[in-house]
């Protein structure tokens, strides 16, 4: 099996959660191919050079040989590269696995942040993603909100 894992990979943060997605798919599918930018030194290695074609290129060719796209979905909002490659992917019709881990999930039934966004807007207690990016990643695939599931969901399309 092929995958693809799309998440930002400038910030600290980003690396850590792409290593640990990597890690932990690649210990429960050791036949994963998992293609992880970051890890593509020819057109990441921010102290080389690529420009926009050759980065477009080789994540392409990458995306329609995957079998699978693992897309981290968290941040402010969706980053720009991910919400781009979720609608490439989209495109060939396969499975994709988005990972929305951010807590503000909690709490849905809480009667209490329902009626405070009715009466004021601004007292948003829960955290808006793109209904299209989400609608794409609906259509052939799940949302997870775990790494675990991630890997879950993942070894039930490997099979």
């Amino acid at each position: 099996m092929k995958a693809y894992l799309a998440n930002g990979l400038f910030s600290i943060g980003d690396r850590y959660v792409n290593e640990l997605l990597a890690r932990e798919l690649r210990a429960a599918i050791p036949e994963i191919e998992l293609y992880v930018p970051q890890e593509n030194d020819a057109i990441n290695d921010k102290n080389a050079y690529a420009d926009s074609l050759a980065i477009a290129a080789a994540d392409l060719a990458s995306l329609k040989e995957s079998d699978v796209l693992i897309a981290v979905i968290d941040g402010v909002e969706i980053d720009s590269g991910v919400a781009a490659e979720i609608g490439a992917f989209s495109m060939l019709n396969r499975p994709i696995v988005a990972l929305f881990s951010d807590v503000r999930q909690q709490g849905r039934t809480n009667a209490k942040k329902i009626d405070a966004l009715v009466a004021d807007g601004t007292e948003n207690q829960f955290i808006y993603r793109n209904l299209f990016v989400v609608g794409l990643i609906k259509q052939n695939g799940v949302i997870a909100s775990t790494v675990e599931e991630v890997v879950e969901a993942v070894l039930k399309i490997s099979k």
